[in-house]
Formats: structure tokens, C-alpha cells, sequence
């Protein structure tokens, strides 16, 4: 989120299984409602598929390099990941990234650790 918010400051960003649209799932929703209260517009500021439609012209222009890893056996996958909503604008916008579907993986710390490698490579790459 606060890479979209300033690509400028950012050279590449990575996620692992994250709640990319949490206005539209009822986690982000029940957390949303407790901490920001029900002004919607301020959740916005906070869920990474709105924000890269606001932002999709500066994350264009800097050519920010945008990773994410999903296991294709997380519990949590269809329900309130929703990694295809991302995908979706981000194809719309012509938004380049990367978007790895690990088979066999779920939502564990062993997701994470089979994984974490790859996106210290993938960020290295891109410090200047």
C-alpha cells in the first residue's frame, strides 16, 4: 500500500497471501469498521487494488516493479485474499507484476520461509 501511495520512494514491492482488496471482504470490512470507522472512502486509502487505480499513472511511470506470492492451498485464498481482484485492475490499467501461484502451499510460516529468498533476490535486483 504505501509503495502505491509513493512510488517514487520505492524501487520494487513484494507481498506474500495479502488481502489485496479488503474494502470488498469482511476482514478488511470488520477491521476497517473498528479502526477508521464507516467512512469507505477512508478505507480506500488502505486496500491495494483502489489505490492502484488512483495511482496507476505514477506506478507506470516509475515502472515499479510489483511482486506477489500465493499458495494455491490457502484456507483463506477465494474467501479473503482475492489475488484475482488485483490481477483484474492491474490488467485493465496495463500495470505491470508478477504473480506467482505456489502449488501445494497454504497460509503457514512455511509458505513464507519456502518463498522469502526469492523476494530478497527480487528486491535486490532492483536497489540502486
Amino acid at each position: 500500500m504505501i509503495a502505491f501511495k509513493n512510488p517514487d520512494v520505492y524501487q520494487s514491492v513484494s507481498a506474500f497471501s495479502p488481502i489485496v482488496a479488503p474494502t470488498q471482504v469482511t476482514w478488511g470490512q470488520k477491521a476497517f469498521t473498528a479502526y477508521l470507522g464507516d467512512d469507505k472512502q477512508a478505507w480506500a486509502d488502505y486496500d491495494s487494488v483502489a489505490l492502484l487505480e488512483k495511482h496507476h499513472l505514477e506506478i507506470k511511470q516509475k515502472n515499479l516493479p510489483i511482486l506477489i506470492e500465493q499458495g494455491d492451498k490457502d484456507e483463506f485464498l477465494h474467501t479473503q485474499l482475492k489475488p484475482e481482484l488485483f490481477c483484474q485492475m492491474a490488467d485493465k490499467l496495463g500495470v505491470h507484476y508478477q504473480f506467482n501461484l505456489q502449488a501445494g502451499f497454504d497460509h503457514s510460516y512455511y509458505f513464507i520461509a519456502s518463498f522469502i529468498g526469492e523476494h530478497i533476490a527480487f528486491h535486490a535486483k532492483y536497489l540502486k
